[in-house]
């Protein structure tokens, strides 16, 4: 089976390549890049270049493959840039969605457990029981209207199958995107949001949307998840592994408040939003706690332990440079304490 991959070179793009190059499958990609990348060198691949955002060369891409897997998006969670947003995450599928109806092409869409809105800690949700009101972000709301394209094109007859991973944490992770947390565990803290959210490993994550791929009925939508847990057992999970002292407390309403209005004011008068503003705090203080069964049941997924998932991430980090030497075996060292 040939696939093109858009998204390549993010963290779930870039294990989905690596998994269907180990399968021994034929692998394009698109990428918006000319030259040697390292986070494709080494690969056998073809590289197509082109970016999801041109109509033209999404038909060049996908002719020729049997499924796109769509991994392309722009993810900044916070109320800047709309307009990029909706130019990748809504165009630019609209783009990848009418060449492989055209071309009659199978499409796995990658989105977000964030469209499926809230799912308690103690009641986990699935593909079809989350709840309203999770914080409307650019990000969210163009990803859910990226499903509706996607949707739209289904009712005309495109194979498509949609995959919701939770936040994810492995290996490959260049730019880098969820690991990002892990990271500024690391650098320490003493709270930690309110809320609880999903963790789910990236290489279980590409194990599922290739299943996916070959195994899915078109029209049907799966969670691609791990484990359900607070951000304050989260991070205190990662700061073991990262040799770090955890942090104490919970981040309380009346602290969030303040902290929200002071960046987005910050935000307002540098005209630079940080990773840091009401967006993400008000996330963080909502539960986003999702079940996986019906992809283990229909797909074969998964979930491998978190100590494993959190101890590869920062082994990964450690060895490519983004943290120092002396801090990397302290992390693998504290790694074997995980519960």
């Amino acid at each position: 089976m040939k696939y093109l991959i858009t998204g390549a070179t993010g963290l779930i793009g870039n294990n989905t390549v690596r998994r269907l190059v180990a399968l021994g499958e034929q692998v394009r990609v698109l990428t918006r890049q000319a030259g040697n990348q390292p986070e494709l060198a080494g690969l056998k691949i073809e590289i197509c270049q082109g970016d999801i955002r041109d109509a033209a060369s999404v038909q060049a891409a996908v002719r020729g493959v049997e499924c796109v897997i769509h991994a392309a998006a722009y993810v900044q969670v916070g109320w800047a840039n709309s307009d990029l947003h909706r130019q990748v995450n809504v165009e630019g599928t609209r783009n990848v969605a009418a060449a492989a109806f055209e071309q009659r092409t199978r499409l796995v869409h990658i989105s977000t457990i964030n469209t499926l809105g809230i799912g308690r800690l103690e009641h986990p949700a699935d593909e079809e029981s989350g709840l309203p009101g999770l914080v409307p972000c650019h990000y969210v709301t163009s990803k859910a209207e990226a499903e509706k394209v996607v949707q739209g094109f289904q009712s005309r007859g495109l194979d498509a199958v949609i995959v919701n991973p939770s936040f994810s944490l492995g290996p490959w992770d260049w730019k880098p995107s969820s690991g990002r947390m892990l990271l500024a565990v690391n650098r320490g803290t003493l709270v930690a949001p309110a809320g609880a959210f999903n963790v789910s490993d990236a290489r279980d994550v590409s194990a599922g949307i290739t299943a996916a791929a070959k195994l899915a009925p078109s029209g049907r939508r799966y969670i691609l998840g791990g484990h359900n847990l607070s951000y304050l057992d989260a991070w205190r999970a990662f700061a073991r592994v990262t040799g770090r002292r955890g942090p104490h407390f919970k981040l309380g309403p009346i602290a969030r408040q303040v902290a929200s209005v002071s960046t987005d004011l910050w935000t307002r008068y540098t005209g630079v939003e940080g990773g840091v503003n009401s967006a993400t705090l008000g996330i963080g203080s909502q539960e986003t706690c999702f079940s996986s069964r019906r992809a283990e049941q229909e797909l074969g997924y998964q979930i491998r332990p978190l100590k494993e998932t959190v101890a590869d991430a920062w082994s990964w980090f450690c060895e490519h440079g983004y943290v120092d030497n002396q801090r990397s075996s302290v992390g693998r060292a504290a790694a074997s304490i995980l519960p």
